[in-house]
This record gives C-alpha cells, sequence and structure tokens, in this order.
C-alpha cells in the first residue's frame, strides 16, 4: 500500500471571500476588529471630473485660435480677378479649366475666403492678362520680354 490518500476521497476547495474596499468609518472598524486587512492609502486625484477642466481648456483654446487666423485674399485682388475674367468673357468654371484648378477654388479666390497661394495666382494673372499681386493689383500685365525695353 500507498502512502497517498484513497483516490475515492473527495477533494473540498475553499474560496476565501475577497476583502470588498470599505468607504465607511464602520466598515473600516469592523474589518479591523475582525483581523482582515486594511490598506489606507488614497488615490491621487481620486473623483475628480476631467469634464470641468476640458471646458476651461476649449475656452482658452477658442480665445487663443481667434488671434491665429490666416490671411485671405484681399478684396482689392478679388475684384481685379472678377472683372479680368469677365472682361475676357470667361465664366469661374472656364477659367479654373484654363489654369488646371477646381472651380471651387476659383470661386473662393473671388468671393475672398481663399488663402493666397503664388503659384495659382500667377497661373490666373497669365489666363487674364492683370496682375493680382504687388503693388499694381488689377493693372494689365506686360507681355514677356518687354520689360527690358528695345534690345540693341
Amino acid at each position: 500500500m500507498s502512502n497517498w490518500a484513497n483516490d475515492t476521497d473527495p477533494v473540498v476547495l475553499r474560496k476565501s471571500k475577497p476583502a470588498s474596499a470599505a468607504k465607511s468609518t464602520q466598515a473600516v472598524n469592523a474589518a479591523m476588529r475582525s483581523g482582515a486587512a486594511i490598506d489606507t492609502s488614497k488615490k491621487y486625484r481620486a473623483g475628480g471630473n476631467a469634464q470641468h477642466q476640458t471646458a476651461k481648456n476649449t475656452a482658452a483654446l477658442d480665445r487663443e485660435t481667434e488671434e491665429l487666423h490666416h490671411e485671405k485674399v484681399t478684396l482689392t485682388v478679388s475684384r481685379a480677378m472678377q472683372q479680368g475674367r469677365q472682361a475676357k468673357g470667361m465664366t469661374q468654371k472656364e477659367l479654373a479649366t484654363k489654369i488646371s484648378e477646381k472651380p471651387q477654388i476659383i470661386n473662393e479666390y473671388e468671393a475672398g475666403k481663399a488663402i493666397p497661394n503664388d503659384a495659382i495666382l500667377g497661373k490666373i494673372e497669365r489666363a487674364l492678362g492683370v496682375k493680382l499681386r504687388g503693388k499694381d493689383i488689377g493693372k494689365p500685365m506686360e507681355p514677356r520680354g518687354a520689360k527690358g525695353g528695345a534690345k540693341k
């Protein structure tokens, strides 16, 4: 015979109940009397509602964002562009097709909502023959090669 218990004997496993987090002083005192383990640590910023702090940050962000904005096309540029396009008898869509851009881009430039892009303004200037940059906005552009005067 072996020293091991008979295989037919039942095996009993007992689970101990986990200690629940006691929040009241009465429950803590009862746990101390019964000899249960007690942890009295505090959690950092426990119970702080982050939503209220976010509202403050959002308001500060809104104030900062109002100061940080992109420059838009000036009214003189948008009017010069409109007049130049109408003088050529073109629609916004035709001008957009000619410079290989979307019609929405032309619309935004003429409405004064677009952020100026020198590449697009250069294409529009060449297509319309009107200056849209610099100090002579709205004046006709000189043909290429005419800037230096007569060559000898």
